[in-house]
């Protein structure tokens, strides 16, 4: 594999572009740096879509209405409150192109659509600075202060953040969304609620198919472990929802994502428990990290944890090492806004996969023997107090 791929301001290169062309080392890489659900689809789910493949291929898939209404009756949603896109990234795309009039306020760092899409059709971008100081954690109050002194008249939010996993509770969003009643628009960007536990009750989607001024993204890809099929859903007032909708192509949604859609009724009780081993996996993952030594681990409830090296470490030389050394994949944020090379956000794995990583993470920062594996199966950090005494 080239390093070279890796060398790009750009967005992270893909799993396919990592391996493509590559020996066995290479095919057997595992993946920190894309978010996604290791639990779901379950093997049965493949088999079924394995079985369906041919006519996946073959054969145009229906219209986007109808993929949306069984979508809606699903989860629940009322059509006319919901536009279904090609990824999240195309929502977002027309939402910049028909809602964003002059100005965009965003919390950052942040998934890296939500400045660079406005940026890229010369609209002014107030980027509000989170605190390391206060775990990236978004004070409303702060943030509301600086839209008006800013007098920017569209707001996003990404709840949980990208990419440390930042928590808003819901009473806090609809706190904010009352505040922000006259703007053009307020978007709460909820890719990875699905991940959160902190609260019963964590979505806002409710509130935004009533209110005027507000919409709610998901990302179906992220949650359901399928990136590849790409697609995602917007919930807002039928009028907001229907002017995205009426930008969209007919036919914006392929096979794959119309065949998933259909089977997601009849597998809830596995994803509700792909969510629960990911959470677990989650809370064990934040231990054993924390407990590297000069390592600092921020509080997250999405499917990724953001890691602060410790000072003088190289992000891009780890990266690039742990790829070529260990074949473990992550993603260094430097090209992040108002992150820095010091920082990587790693995806929950399972422990089999986070013992790898730890073996690398190990060996380059400390110079120890890779034996964190047995000793996470017993103790847990333990092993890491012993390397601060080393």
């Amino acid at each position: 594999m080239s390093l070279e791929l890796l060398r790009t301001d750009a967005h992270s290169p893909s799993y396919f572009a990592l391996t493509r062309g590559s020996g066995d080392r290479d095919a057997d890489l595992v993946d920190f740096c894309i978010p996604c659900n290791p639990y779901f689809p379950t093997p049965e789910i493949f088999a079924r879509l394995r079985g369906s493949l041919e006519n996946i291929l073959k054969y145009y898939p229906s219209d986007s209405d109808t993929i949306t209404r069984e979508l809606c009756t699903t989860f629940g949603l009322h059509p006319q409150t919901v536009a279904m896109g090609n990824g999240s990234t195309e929502l977002i795309t027309w939402i910049d192109h028909l809602l964003v009039r002059d100005s965009l306020a965003v919390p950052i760092p942040t998934f890296g659509r939500w400045t660079d899409q406005p940026l890229e059709t010369g609209k002014r971008v107030h980027m509000f600075p989170l605190q390391e100081s206060r775990n990236f954690h978004l004070d409303v109050e702060a943030y509301v202060r600086y839209i008006r002194e800013r007098q920017s008249r569209v707001a996003v939010i990404c709840n949980p953040n990208n990419p440390d996993g930042g928590y808003l509770p819901r009473r806090e969003v609809i706190a904010m969304l009352d505040r922000l009643t006259d703007l053009d628009l307020v978007v709460v960007d909820e890719s990875f609620i699905d991940f959160a536990d902190a609260e019963p009750y964590t979505s806002v989607a409710d509130e935004a198919a009533i209110r005027p001024n507000v919409i709610v993204l998901k990302s179906l890809g992220k949650n359901f472990g399928l990136h590849g099929v790409r697609f995602g859903y917007l919930v807002a007032n039928p009028a907001l929802a229907g002017k995205i909708k009426a930008a969209l192509p007919k036919w914006n949604l392929n096979s794959f994502a119309e065949i998933v859609v259909f089977l997601l009724k009849d597998h809830q009780e596995e994803y509700r428990h792909s969510l629960q081993l990911a959470a677990r996996d989650r809370r064990l993952m934040y231990e054993w990290l924390a407990a590297l030594p000069g390592l600092t681990v921020f509080p997250s409830q999405g499917n990724f944890l953001l890691v602060k090296l410790p000072d003088g470490t190289d992000g891009v030389w780890l990266r690039d090492r742990l790829i070529a050394d260990y074949g473990v994949y992550i993603r260094e944020c430097g090209n992040k806004l108002g992150s820095s090379g010091q920082f990587l956000r790693l995806v929950v794995r399972p422990q089999p996969d986070v013992e790898r990583l730890l073996d690398g993470l190990c060996a380059l920062l400390y110079g120890a023997s890779p034996t964190w594996p047995a000793a996470t199966r017993q103790v847990g950090p333990r092993h890491a107090r012993s390397l601060r005494s080393a």
